[in-house]
Protein backbone atom coordinates (compact mmCIF):
# COMPACT_ATOMS: atom_id res chain seq x y z
CA UNK A 1 0.00 0.00 0.00
CA UNK A 2 1.38 3.41 -0.54
CA UNK A 3 2.59 5.31 2.07
CA UNK A 4 -0.46 8.32 2.89
CA UNK A 5 0.75 11.96 1.91
CA UNK A 6 1.60 14.36 4.86
CA UNK A 7 1.50 17.15 2.22
CA UNK A 8 -0.83 19.99 3.74
CA UNK A 9 -4.04 19.98 1.06
CA UNK A 10 -4.22 23.44 -1.16
CA UNK A 11 -6.36 26.00 0.17
CA UNK A 12 -8.76 28.92 -1.18
CA UNK A 13 -8.49 32.19 0.33
CA UNK A 14 -11.16 34.46 -0.38
CA UNK A 15 -9.92 37.94 -0.87
CA UNK A 16 -11.83 40.47 -1.42
CA UNK A 17 -14.29 38.91 -3.35
CA UNK A 18 -11.70 36.42 -5.35
CA UNK A 19 -10.59 33.29 -4.99
CA UNK A 20 -7.33 32.75 -4.51
CA UNK A 21 -5.75 29.11 -5.04
CA UNK A 22 -3.24 28.62 -2.15
CA UNK A 23 -0.67 25.13 -2.36
CA UNK A 24 1.91 24.08 -0.25
CA UNK A 25 0.13 26.59 2.47
CA UNK A 26 3.03 25.26 5.23
CA UNK A 27 6.22 25.22 3.23
CA UNK A 28 8.60 26.96 5.31
CA UNK A 29 9.70 30.44 3.46
CA UNK A 30 11.53 31.91 6.39
CA UNK A 31 14.02 29.83 8.43
CA UNK A 32 14.91 32.09 11.17
CA UNK A 33 11.78 31.81 12.58
CA UNK A 34 10.24 29.02 10.41
CA UNK A 35 6.77 31.76 8.62
CA UNK A 36 5.28 29.70 6.24
CA UNK A 37 3.93 30.63 2.59
CA UNK A 38 0.44 31.28 4.28
CA UNK A 39 2.55 33.17 6.93
CA UNK A 40 3.46 35.53 4.09
CA UNK A 41 -0.29 35.51 2.16
CA UNK A 42 -1.22 36.25 5.61
CA UNK A 43 1.21 39.35 5.83
CA UNK A 44 0.66 40.74 2.22
CA UNK A 45 -3.40 40.26 3.78
CA UNK A 46 -3.11 42.63 6.93
CA UNK A 47 -0.75 45.17 5.13
CA UNK A 48 -3.21 45.26 2.23
CA UNK A 49 -3.64 48.81 1.50
CA UNK A 50 0.02 49.64 1.61
CA UNK A 51 1.37 47.20 -1.14
CA UNK A 52 -1.66 47.81 -3.20
CA UNK A 53 -1.22 51.98 -3.05
CA UNK A 54 2.40 50.79 -3.76
CA UNK A 55 2.14 48.84 -7.28
CA UNK A 56 -1.36 50.01 -8.28
CA UNK A 57 -0.76 50.75 -12.48
CA UNK A 58 2.85 50.08 -12.18
CA UNK A 59 4.31 47.05 -13.85
CA UNK A 60 5.99 44.73 -11.23
CA UNK A 61 8.84 42.04 -12.13
CA UNK A 62 8.48 39.28 -8.94
CA UNK A 63 11.21 38.27 -6.95
CA UNK A 64 10.44 34.36 -6.78
CA UNK A 65 11.74 31.78 -4.26
CA UNK A 66 9.75 28.37 -4.87
CA UNK A 67 11.48 26.67 -2.70
CA UNK A 68 11.67 29.27 -0.09
CA UNK A 69 14.15 32.13 0.47
CA UNK A 70 16.91 29.58 1.27
CA UNK A 71 16.51 28.56 -1.92
CA UNK A 72 17.07 29.45 -5.54
CA UNK A 73 15.61 32.78 -6.50
CA UNK A 74 13.62 33.61 -9.93
CA UNK A 75 13.50 37.31 -11.20
CA UNK A 76 10.55 37.29 -13.63
CA UNK A 77 9.52 39.82 -15.90
CA UNK A 78 6.97 38.23 -17.80
CA UNK A 79 3.47 37.30 -16.09
CA UNK A 80 3.63 33.43 -14.49
CA UNK A 81 1.84 31.26 -16.79
CA UNK A 82 -1.62 29.66 -15.04
CA UNK A 83 -2.93 33.39 -13.50
CA UNK A 84 -6.58 34.33 -13.33
CA UNK A 85 -8.58 36.04 -16.05
CA UNK A 86 -8.85 39.11 -13.97
CA UNK A 87 -4.54 39.28 -13.08
CA UNK A 88 -3.90 42.30 -15.58
CA UNK A 89 -0.47 43.20 -17.45
CA UNK A 90 1.55 45.83 -19.49
CA UNK A 91 3.43 45.46 -22.20
CA UNK A 92 7.02 46.68 -21.91
CA UNK A 93 9.56 47.07 -24.71
CA UNK A 94 13.18 45.89 -23.89
CA UNK A 95 15.34 47.86 -26.61
CA UNK A 96 18.90 46.63 -25.11
CA UNK A 97 17.28 42.86 -26.25
CA UNK A 98 14.80 43.54 -28.34
CA UNK A 99 12.11 42.13 -26.69
CA UNK A 100 8.71 42.55 -24.84
CA UNK A 101 7.46 41.49 -22.11
CA UNK A 102 3.92 41.57 -20.32
CA UNK A 103 4.40 42.38 -16.48
CA UNK A 104 2.02 42.07 -13.66
CA UNK A 105 0.54 45.25 -12.95
CA UNK A 106 -1.44 45.33 -9.86
CA UNK A 107 -5.20 46.53 -9.40
CA UNK A 108 -5.95 44.38 -6.23
CA UNK A 109 -5.00 43.06 -3.27
CA UNK A 110 -5.88 39.30 -4.80
CA UNK A 111 -3.74 40.26 -7.39
CA UNK A 112 -0.85 40.24 -5.12
CA UNK A 113 -1.91 37.14 -3.24
CA UNK A 114 -2.31 35.43 -6.19
CA UNK A 115 1.65 36.37 -6.85
CA UNK A 116 2.38 34.80 -3.63
CA UNK A 117 0.99 31.50 -4.71
CA UNK A 118 3.43 31.18 -7.57
CA UNK A 119 6.22 32.04 -4.89
CA UNK A 120 6.69 35.83 -5.01
CA UNK A 121 8.24 37.06 -1.76
CA UNK A 122 9.41 40.34 -3.32
CA UNK A 123 7.70 42.93 -5.02
CA UNK A 124 9.39 45.58 -7.35
CA UNK A 125 7.50 47.98 -9.44
CA UNK A 126 8.65 50.41 -11.94
CA UNK A 127 8.60 54.14 -11.11
CA UNK A 128 6.11 54.60 -14.25
CA UNK A 129 2.89 53.41 -14.27
CA UNK A 130 0.93 52.14 -17.60
CA UNK A 131 -0.97 55.12 -18.39
CA UNK A 132 2.56 56.24 -20.06
CA UNK A 133 5.70 53.57 -19.19
CA UNK A 134 8.11 56.16 -20.52
CA UNK A 135 7.52 58.91 -18.09
CA UNK A 136 8.11 58.10 -14.58
CA UNK A 137 6.11 59.93 -11.67
CA UNK A 138 8.26 58.56 -9.27
CA UNK A 139 12.05 59.92 -8.17
CA UNK A 140 13.86 57.44 -5.97
CA UNK A 141 16.34 58.61 -3.81
CA UNK A 142 18.61 55.23 -2.84
CA UNK A 143 20.73 55.76 0.31
CA UNK A 144 22.65 52.71 -0.16
CA UNK A 145 25.35 51.57 2.09
CA UNK A 146 28.74 50.32 0.93
CA UNK A 147 29.90 47.02 2.86
CA UNK A 148 31.78 49.61 5.96
CA UNK A 149 29.27 52.00 6.20
CA UNK A 150 27.26 52.21 9.11
CA UNK A 151 23.70 53.01 9.52
CA UNK A 152 24.88 56.28 11.40
CA UNK A 153 25.57 57.60 8.02
CA UNK A 154 22.42 56.19 6.62
CA UNK A 155 20.57 58.23 8.96
CA UNK A 156 22.81 61.27 8.49
CA UNK A 157 22.19 60.87 4.46
CA UNK A 158 18.14 60.31 5.04
CA UNK A 159 18.27 64.08 7.81
CA UNK A 160 20.29 65.77 5.16
CA UNK A 161 17.93 64.36 2.35
CA UNK A 162 14.94 65.80 3.73
CA UNK A 163 16.57 69.30 4.70
CA UNK A 164 17.38 69.78 1.21
CA UNK A 165 14.17 68.28 -0.25
CA UNK A 166 12.26 70.84 2.35
CA UNK A 167 14.19 73.81 0.48
CA UNK A 168 12.99 72.79 -2.72
CA UNK A 169 9.31 72.36 -1.36
CA UNK A 170 9.15 68.67 -2.09
CA UNK A 171 7.88 66.16 -0.27
CA UNK A 172 9.49 63.06 0.57
CA UNK A 173 8.51 59.52 1.85
CA UNK A 174 10.89 57.51 3.82
CA UNK A 175 11.06 53.75 4.40
CA UNK A 176 13.56 51.55 5.00
CA UNK A 177 15.07 49.12 2.25
CA UNK A 178 14.65 45.85 3.95
CA UNK A 179 18.49 45.69 3.70
CA UNK A 180 21.16 47.97 5.04
CA UNK A 181 20.06 51.37 4.01
CA UNK A 182 16.58 53.37 3.10
CA UNK A 183 15.08 55.04 0.26
CA UNK A 184 13.15 58.37 0.01
CA UNK A 185 10.04 58.59 -2.67
CA UNK A 186 8.76 61.53 -3.98
CA UNK A 187 6.21 62.01 -6.24
CA UNK A 188 6.52 64.13 -9.64
CA UNK A 189 4.87 64.91 -12.65
CA UNK A 190 4.92 62.04 -15.64
CA UNK A 191 6.58 65.06 -17.88
CA UNK A 192 9.84 63.69 -18.05
CA UNK A 193 11.49 60.51 -19.59
CA UNK A 194 14.11 58.57 -17.63
CA UNK A 195 17.10 60.07 -18.51
CA UNK A 196 16.06 63.68 -17.44
CA UNK A 197 14.80 62.17 -14.19
CA UNK A 198 18.25 60.54 -13.19
CA UNK A 199 19.89 63.61 -14.39
CA UNK A 200 17.73 65.56 -11.18
CA UNK A 201 18.21 62.75 -9.19
CA UNK A 202 22.01 63.05 -9.69
CA UNK A 203 22.26 66.88 -9.14
CA UNK A 204 20.66 65.95 -5.70
CA UNK A 205 22.87 63.71 -5.03
CA UNK A 206 25.26 65.97 -5.93
CA UNK A 207 23.92 68.14 -3.20
CA UNK A 208 23.97 65.18 -0.53
CA UNK A 209 27.42 64.59 -1.02
CA UNK A 210 28.65 68.41 -0.97
CA UNK A 211 26.96 68.56 2.71
CA UNK A 212 28.04 65.04 3.24
CA UNK A 213 31.64 64.84 2.07
CA UNK A 214 32.60 62.98 4.71
CA UNK A 215 29.73 60.38 4.74
CA UNK A 216 28.36 60.08 0.80
CA UNK A 217 29.86 59.89 -2.69
CA UNK A 218 28.25 59.88 -5.98
CA UNK A 219 31.61 57.87 -7.73
CA UNK A 220 29.60 56.00 -10.67
CA UNK A 221 32.24 53.30 -10.67
CA UNK A 222 32.52 51.00 -7.50
CA UNK A 223 36.27 50.91 -7.12
CA UNK A 224 36.40 54.55 -6.78
CA UNK A 225 34.45 54.26 -3.53
CA UNK A 226 35.07 54.25 -0.14
CA UNK A 227 34.08 50.86 1.88
CA UNK A 228 32.71 53.41 4.17
CA UNK A 229 30.84 55.68 2.06
CA UNK A 230 27.30 55.95 1.44
CA UNK A 231 26.17 56.00 -2.42
CA UNK A 232 23.67 57.46 -2.71
CA UNK A 233 22.70 55.87 -5.84
CA UNK A 234 20.95 58.54 -8.68
CA UNK A 235 21.09 55.11 -11.41
CA UNK A 236 17.56 53.51 -9.42
CA UNK A 237 16.13 56.13 -11.75
CA UNK A 238 17.12 54.62 -14.64
CA UNK A 239 14.95 52.68 -17.25
CA UNK A 240 13.94 49.08 -16.52
CA UNK A 241 16.07 49.83 -12.58
CA UNK A 242 13.66 48.64 -9.93
CA UNK A 243 13.89 48.36 -6.12
CA UNK A 244 11.21 47.03 -3.74
CA UNK A 245 8.30 48.65 -3.08
CA UNK A 246 7.65 49.80 0.45
CA UNK A 247 5.70 46.68 2.52
CA UNK A 248 7.48 44.45 -0.12
CA UNK A 249 9.38 41.51 2.20
CA UNK A 250 12.59 40.86 1.02
CA UNK A 251 14.21 37.56 0.55
CA UNK A 252 16.08 36.52 3.81
CA UNK A 253 15.60 34.17 6.76
CA UNK A 254 14.39 37.16 8.80
CA UNK A 255 12.08 38.21 6.93
CA UNK A 256 12.90 41.93 6.36
CA UNK A 257 10.09 44.36 5.37
CA UNK A 258 10.91 47.70 3.31
CA UNK A 259 8.95 49.84 5.60
CA UNK A 260 7.87 53.01 5.37
CA UNK A 261 8.46 55.08 8.35
CA UNK A 262 8.35 58.43 9.61
CA UNK A 263 10.69 61.08 9.72
CA UNK A 264 10.86 60.86 13.52
CA UNK A 265 11.19 57.48 13.41
CA UNK A 266 14.61 57.38 11.54
CA UNK A 267 17.11 57.64 14.75
CA UNK A 268 15.68 55.06 17.02
CA UNK A 269 15.17 52.72 14.38
CA UNK A 270 16.88 49.82 12.43
CA UNK A 271 15.71 47.97 8.99
CA UNK A 272 15.71 44.54 11.67
CA UNK A 273 12.82 45.86 13.58
CA UNK A 274 10.62 45.32 10.45
CA UNK A 275 9.33 42.07 9.83
CA UNK A 276 6.66 40.02 8.74
CA UNK A 277 6.15 39.31 12.47
CA UNK A 278 6.24 43.30 14.00
CA UNK A 279 4.65 44.95 10.46
CA UNK A 280 1.15 43.85 10.82
CA UNK A 281 0.35 45.60 14.54
CA UNK A 282 2.91 48.42 12.90
CA UNK A 283 -0.07 48.69 10.20
CA UNK A 284 -2.57 48.03 12.33
CA UNK A 285 -2.00 50.36 14.37
CA UNK A 286 -0.44 53.35 11.85
CA UNK A 287 -2.18 52.61 8.65
CA UNK A 288 -0.07 53.31 5.75
CA UNK A 289 2.50 55.70 6.16
CA UNK A 290 2.71 56.47 2.26
CA UNK A 291 -1.12 56.97 2.00
CA UNK A 292 -0.94 60.57 0.78
CA UNK A 293 2.18 59.85 -1.40
CA UNK A 294 -0.28 61.42 -4.68
CA UNK A 295 -1.37 64.49 -3.09
CA UNK A 296 1.72 66.16 -3.00
CA UNK A 297 3.50 65.70 -6.37
CA UNK A 298 6.95 67.81 -7.09
CA UNK A 299 7.92 69.58 -9.89
CA UNK A 300 11.22 68.28 -11.27
CA UNK A 301 12.26 72.15 -13.10
CA UNK A 302 14.45 73.13 -9.92
CA UNK A 303 16.40 69.89 -10.11
CA UNK A 304 16.85 70.42 -13.96
CA UNK A 305 18.53 73.68 -13.47
CA UNK A 306 20.83 72.28 -10.87
CA UNK A 307 21.89 69.59 -13.24
CA UNK A 308 22.62 71.92 -16.03
CA UNK A 309 24.53 74.17 -13.74
CA UNK A 310 26.42 70.80 -12.28
CA UNK A 311 26.83 70.32 -16.48
CA UNK A 312 28.65 73.68 -17.18
CA UNK A 313 30.63 73.55 -14.57
CA UNK A 314 32.68 70.09 -15.78
CA UNK A 315 30.26 67.92 -13.78
CA UNK A 316 30.46 64.54 -16.02
CA UNK A 317 27.20 62.60 -16.43
CA UNK A 318 27.48 59.16 -15.83
CA UNK A 319 27.15 56.80 -18.91
CA UNK A 320 24.00 56.18 -20.54
CA UNK A 321 21.76 53.25 -18.92
CA UNK A 322 18.85 53.98 -21.20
Amino acid sequence: MAAASSKTPAMVLDVDGFDVRLTNPDRVYFSERGETKLDLASYYLSVGAGIVNALRDRPCMLHRFPKGVDGDKVHQKRLPAGAPPWVETVRLHFPRYGLHADELCVQRLADVIWAVQMSTVEFHPWNSRRADTEKPDEWRIDLDPMPRCGYDKVRRAAHVSHEILDELGAVGWPKTSGGRGMHVYVRIKPEHGFQEVRRAALAFAREVERRLPDDVTTAWWRKDRSPHDLFVDYNQNARDHTIAAAYSVRGNPRGTVSAPVGWDEIDDSVPDDFTIATMPDRFARLGDLHAGIDDAVFDLAALLDWAERDEREGKALPPDEE
